[in-house]
């Protein structure tokens, strides 16, 4: 390790308590990685504010801890206006998201996470109020059912979600902007180490924070949650500072290996080998296996392995790779054809 790797990159105030800081982001310009979906979100907000108007609604999905809340919060930070935040099943009925829908202000941002998850009696409810910004509401039972049109201001919908497949076409076609948000490479999340090490006063080298970037499975939320658990280590067994030797020591005790798999994503793929011969096979019969919900495997699990190449998806069911056979040192992915 060289003398400028070693050095470390502390905060300015490293005694201040963590508690009293917030680590996410508050203005474009801090936020780390998804470069082209930054510069293009730059240009709809300088449009916005010169057009005097509402920003259009924006649809914001990829997989969890990406940053698709930090990033409405900053589009709010950055219009100037307020936001407010709830989850789609939280909005249980037509009348929980009315309540929300004409306690907005001017230019307000509306932030639904999980908007997949919104039934579909509520979202009917959106489409004249993205459109037309005007809410339909039907007072009363039978006969003496009438219909009430209420004028909203005009506000920016930005939603969130892990599948948008699962949203459907006539909500997906009202959104103007609609980003995905891509896993981050092991360099961009150093940099948000660095970045999260210096707001919460832990000192820490390069090679420190590059190495638990490469383990944090392209996600910046982990990433800063690995970086408080190594920074623990490091307070009680190093010297504080959190360097390649302390975040190599504190990830393999907390069962992080080189790839960022943990205990749950070693033993699915394990099943897969030694159970099932590697696959196929149908993702109810691996979630019962390991015992995880199926959506979990589905949302949390599946994801980051087809990323490393550790799994495939086939019409037939889930298949491990010769690469994950490698990985977990076992044979005989290559005799069964299993192609990376």
């Amino acid at each position: 390790m060289s003398h400028d790797d070693a050095r470390p990159i502390v905060s300015a105030a490293p005694n201040r308590p963590a508690a009293d800081e917030s680590i996410r982001p508050t203005r474009l310009e801090d936020f780390i990685g998804q470069e082209e979906l930054r510069a293009n979100l730059r240009v709809y907000l300088n449009a916005a504010k010169e057009r005097g108007q509402a920003m259009d609604h924006t649809l914001f999905h990829g997989n969890p801890g990406l940053g698709k809340t930090t990033l409405a919060q900053i589009m709010a930070a950055e219009l100037g206006v307020n936001l407010v935040c709830t989850s789609g099943p939280v909005l249980e009925r037509s009348g929980d998201l009315a309540a929300i829908l004409t306690n907005l202000s001017r230019h307000d941002i509306l932030f639904i996470d999980e908007i997949h998850r919104m039934p579909i009696a509520v979202e009917e409810i959106l489409y004249p109020a993205l459109e037309d910004f005007k809410l339909d509401l039907v007072i009363g039972q039978g006969p003496a059912a009438r219909t009430v049109k209420i004028d909203l201001e005009p506000f920016t919908l930005v939603g969130a979600t892990t599948r948008i497949g699962l949203i459907s076409s006539p909500l997906r076609d009202r959104f103007g902007i609609i980003s995905r948000l891509e896993f981050y490479t092991p360099e961009e999340l150093a940099r948000v180490v660095q970045r999260s090490a210096r707001i919460l006063g832990v000192p820490v080298t390069e090679d420190g924070a590059l190495e638990i970037g490469r383990r944090a499975r392209g996600t910046p939320r982990i990433a800063n949650r690995l970086l408080r658990r190594v920074r623990d280590f490091a307070a009680v067994y190093g010297e504080g500072v959190v360097d390649a030797a302390q975040s190599v020591n504190a990830l393999n005790r907390m069962d992080v290996d080189e790839f960022g798999l943990d205990q749950m994503d070693r033993k699915l793929l394990g099943v897969l080998i030694e159970f099932y011969n590697g696959g196929p096979v149908g993702v109810k019969t691996l979630a019962a296996a390991v015992a995880e919900e199926v959506r979990t495997v589905e949302e949390i699990y599946e994801p980051y392995l087809i990323q490393c190449g550790f799994l495939k998806r086939t019409p037939r069911g889930r298949m491990a790779t010769a690469r994950a056979y490698r990985h977990l040192g076992l044979r005989g992915g290559s005799e069964q054809g299993l192609l990376e």
